[in-house]
């Protein structure tokens, strides 16, 4: 498909100024919603959780337990690289009461006075379900294996609300201080299993990307997340692996040489990024996710899908150049 200049800064650009507004919404909703069951914000604001970005927390406490939570808006919403097909605003309701915590060999929960927490990460999903059902009813509220869906309406933005527990990094802690951390979120599906992730890091170390490449890896995480959907929509068996979030992680492991070259021309700049990608497979056991802790691909079918997606892409798109 061939696509000019023009298009490819359209696809590249943020989809409009209102994007922040829209995931304030998404954590006033879910904390009305909390206030059925006594949680309070106690007076606070909903804060900028990271300069450049679309991220939000407000803290909440509830009255009768003290049960402490944070609401945190993540994903490509928060990272300012969603498209017009990724409408959903994900809001984690992180359960900051009771905690997982990773240590280093040898290191146990005695080593920094811990005891076992009283609230699990099971009940506070129940909780959220019932506080959302009462809030909007059954009819616009969906429980889903990993989350609670919120379906959005003239009045209320669509959302994706995930509880999860605080998890703890400690690994790198050799001091035993309890505020030495790399803080992520632990989600626990209904299905089983545990899904570790670092949304906080996923943020700060996509603004820090974004910068050192003059601005160019954001709007190419738009690009490649635009060109998938074509790709699907011109008849390309594009592997559910290829995830939005795979293809951010994947851009954010290019050299920031590829996204430097080139001044201002985006399609040679998007062209450079997908061609380092193509050229450097053998480099792909060493990638890992956009908040540069966990390995890309957890298993080798995985990262072939990628590697046969980044094929497609090459031979998919050209440009006209008489534009």
């Amino acid at each position: 498909m061939k696509y000019t200049e023009k298009q490819i800064s359209k696809m590249a650009s943020p989809i409009s100024q209102s994007e922040g507004e829209k995931c304030k919404n998404a954590i006033r909703m879910v904390r009305d919603a909390m206030r059925k069951l006594n949680y309070t914000d106690d007076g606070k604001e909903i804060r900028s959780y990271m300069a450049e970005s679309y991220s939000y927390a407000l803290d909440l406490r509830q009255q009768y337990t003290g049960k402490k939570i944070t609401l945190l808006v993540q994903g490509s919403y928060a990272n300012k690289t969603n498209i017009p097909t990724e409408s959903d605003v994900d809001v984690a309701v992180i359960l900051e009461s009771t905690f997982i915590a990773k240590y280093r060999a040898g290191v146990t929960d005695s080593n920094y006075g811990f005891t076992d927490g009283t609230f699990s990460v099971s009940e506070l999903k129940d909780e959220v379900e019932k506080a959302l059902n009462q809030h909007f009813g059954y009819q616009g509220v969906a429980r889903h294996d990993k989350c609670i869906k919120v379906i959005g309406n003239t009045y209320r933005v669509d959302a994706d609300v995930v509880p999860a527990y605080r998890y703890r990094n400690y690994s790198d802690d050799y001091i035993n201080d309890s505020n030495n951390y790399v803080g992520g979120i632990e989600i626990r599906p209904d299905s089983g299993g545990r899904i570790i992730n670092y949304p906080e890091q996923h943020i700060k170390l996509g603004i820090a990307k974004n910068n050192v490449t003059k601005y160019n890896f954001k709007k190419c995480v738009r690009i490649i997340k635009n060109m998938r959907e074509n790709m699907r929509e011109s008849g390309y068996a594009v592997s559910p692996k290829i995830s939005s979030f795979g293809l951010e992680s994947l851009l954010w492991n290019v050299d920031v040489s590829a996204y430097t070259k080139y001044s201002s021309i985006l399609r040679y700049t998007f062209d450079e990024a997908v061609s380092f990608l193509k050229n450097n497979f053998l480099k792909f056991d060493g990638y890992t996710e956009a908040n540069g802790i966990k390995p890309l691909f957890p298993d080798i079918a995985t990262k072939s899908a990628y590697q046969k997606f980044v094929n497609d892409l090459y031979d998919f798109y050209e440009y006209d150049i008489k534009e």
